[in-house]
Order: C-alpha cells, then sequence, then structure tokens
C-alpha cells in the first residue's frame, strides 16, 4: 500500500505511523498475518513430502516477488535504484535465507509445533536489536514480550512437542534473523508501494535459489496433489498475502506490535492440528494459549502514538513516544 512517509524512522525517533494507515487496515493485516503465517508451518510440514527445503523457499518467493514487482511496474512504481536493490537483498536475505530457510530445514527433523513456539522467540529478538540500534522499549512491552515467551514455555511443557538437536538449533536461528530484518527494513531505503515487498522477496528468493542449486536440490518428477496444493498455499497466502500485510505493518506500527503475532502462531499451529491432524489440545496447550493472548494485548498496548507535524502543508504522521 503507498503511503505519504518514506518506510524507515525519523531521526532519533520511533516508527512512523503515517496518516494514511485506517486502523481497521492495521488490525486487518495483525490478524492475516497472525492466521496465515500459524497455518503456514504445517503447510511446510506438507510440502516436504514432495519437495526439498531451500527449492519451496525459491519457487515460492521468486513467483510472489515477480508478481508484485511486476504490479508495482503497472501500477506506475519506479524501478528501484542500486542501493534500494541492496537494501532490498540484505532484508530479504535475513527474511527468506536465514529466517524462511533454516526453519524448512529445520522441519525436516523437529516437529511443526515446535517449530511455531521456537519461532515464537522472534519479537524477543526484534527488541533485543532495536535496543542495539538505540531504540526504547516500554515497562508495558518488556512486560508483554517476558509473558509471550512464558506463555509459549508454559505449552512446550504439554509433552507434544520434541525437538532434535540441530533442527532445534536451526529453528531457534530462523527468528533471529527474521528479528534482525524487520528491524533493518525500518532503518534502511526501501522502495515504495508493493516493490518494497517486491524487491525483497525477489532478491531474496534469487539468494535461496542459488543455495537450492549449490546444494543440488532438484524438482520431484511427480510430486502429489497435496505437495503442490501446500506449495501454491504457501506462494499465494504465505508469500503473496502474508508478506504483504506485515510490510504493511512494519511500516505503520511499532517493531515490537508487529513481530508479536509470533506468539499466535503456536496457538493458530496447534488448533489447526486438532482440526486437520486428529490432535488434542490439553490442559497445559490450553493455558500456554491464553497466557500468550494476554502477551499479544499488552504488547499491542505498550506505547500510545502522539501526533508530529512535518514539512509542508496537510502532511502529518503519528510518531510513537
Amino acid at each position: 500500500m503507498e503511503t505519504s512517509t518514506p518506510t524507515g524512522t525519523e531521526a532519533g525517533s520511533g516508527p512512523v505511523l503515517t496518516a494514511s494507515a485506517p486502523r481497521a487496515m492495521v488490525v486487518a493485516s495483525y490478524v492475516a498475518v497472525s492466521l496465515i503465517w500459524g497455518s503456514t508451518y504445517f503447510a511446510i510440514r506438507v510440502a516436504l513430502d514432495d519437495f526439498p527445503p531451500f527449492l519451496i523457499g525459491a519457487l515460492r518467493f521468486l513467483a510472489a516477488g515477480g508478481l508484485l514487482v511486476a504490479y508495482g511496474r503497472l501500477r506506475g512504481h519506479r524501478w528501484p535504484s542500486r542501493a534500494e536493490w541492496a537494501a532490498s537483498a540484505l532484508v530479504g536475505g535475513l527474511f527468506f535465507v536465514v529466517g524462511n530457510g533454516l526453519l524448512n530445514v529445520a522441519e525436516r527433523s523437529v516437529s511443526s509445533g515446535l517449530c511455531a513456539v521456537l519461532v515464537a522467540t522472534m519479537p524477543l529478538w526484534a527488541t533485543v536489536f532495536s535496543r542495539l540500534f538505540g531504540d526504547s522499549v516500554s515497562r508495558r512491552e518488556g512486560m508483554g514480550l517476558g509473558l509471550g515467551l512464558v506463555g509459549v514455555l508454559v505449552m512446550n511443557f504439554s509433552g507434544e512437542l520434541r525437538a532434535g538437536g540441530t533442527g532445534a538449533l536451526l529453528a531457534l536461528l530462523a527468528p533471529m534473523g527474521w528479528g534482525l530484518g524487520s528491524v533493518l527494513s525500518k532503518r534502511m531505503r526501501l522502495p515504495s508501494g508493493p516493490m518494497t515487498t517486491g524487491s525483497q522477496m525477489l532478491a531474496g528468493g534469487v539468494a535461496v535459489l542459488i543455495i537450492s542449486l549449490v546444494l543440488g536440490e532438484k524438482l520431484p518428477a511427480s510430486p502429489s496433489f497435496r505437495g503442490v496444493v501446500a506449495l501454491g498455499y504457501l506462494a499465494v497466502m504465505g508469500s503473496l498475502v502474508g508478506f504483504t500485510a506485515y510490510a504493511f505493518l512494519l511500516r505503520h506500527t511499532r517493531a515490537a506490535v508487529a513481530t508479536s503475532y509470533a506468539y499466535v502462531n503456536p496457538v493458530v499451529a496447534i488448533f489447526l492440528g486438532i482440526a486437520m491432524g486428529g490432535e488434542h489440545l490439553d490442559a497445559t496447550s490450553a493455558v500456554g494459549g491464553l497466557i500468550v493472548l494476554a502477551a499479544v494485548l499488552l504488547v499491542s498496548q505498550g506505547k500510545r502514538p502522539k501526533v508530529v507535524e512535518r514539512q509542508g502543508p496537510r502532511r502529518a504522521s503519528m510518531l510513537a513516544a
């Protein structure tokens, strides 16, 4: 979505929320990211039955990124500059090579539920990186982030989730890359409109494809219908819809709010397992899920924005205190 302000932060300020971002759009984007990305853990597991891990990322991100860039050009958006492509490559690499690529590899040996729990630490890493770049964190935000971690740990106590050595380590490294990418995306000069997401996906998809080719991954000769549907879901819903909504959140909310969707994902993953995998929800998981939802509410109310006038007539932005 187009905005009247550049992506990133003002010097010495918090993230910018433009006046052109209706609250309903922010809420809709947050719900979309929480629900869609909560379901992609199961979709990745299904796709891995037919496709190698990095090739999954290459196919979905090149397809979605290409469509977004083409749409942006048709809408009249300019082609990204060399500096913007460089920024997109860095952020896209953190998102799609480290964040998604390592997660795909991890899900070959680690349950999708446990991966969702480990990835839920991402807001904590985003907060750590934000502090390193000089951002402040309110007491309520800090309490919410800590409470969210407690919630996912409680869910892990249910005994349903099991890790496997290297896979668990990769699943823990993945959210570090995603958290750093989220923080950097607010500080780097990126293209506007759909080109923002499209350039990151395209650049990241190329990097993932190179890794896939180096590893010798190949397309399956006759993938199952189930695997193809799962890959299509990941490309359209997980990448095109989900990441576009997430990029919107990063442009218009604080990092702690945008990244707190990761606390909802384990809840969605568990309920999806019940609906599609015949699993059951025990009391411990239910309690953990309630704690997670409480943490999301606490983080989302962490800081209230205030309006700051920009230069020029009728141009204002909302700047987090």
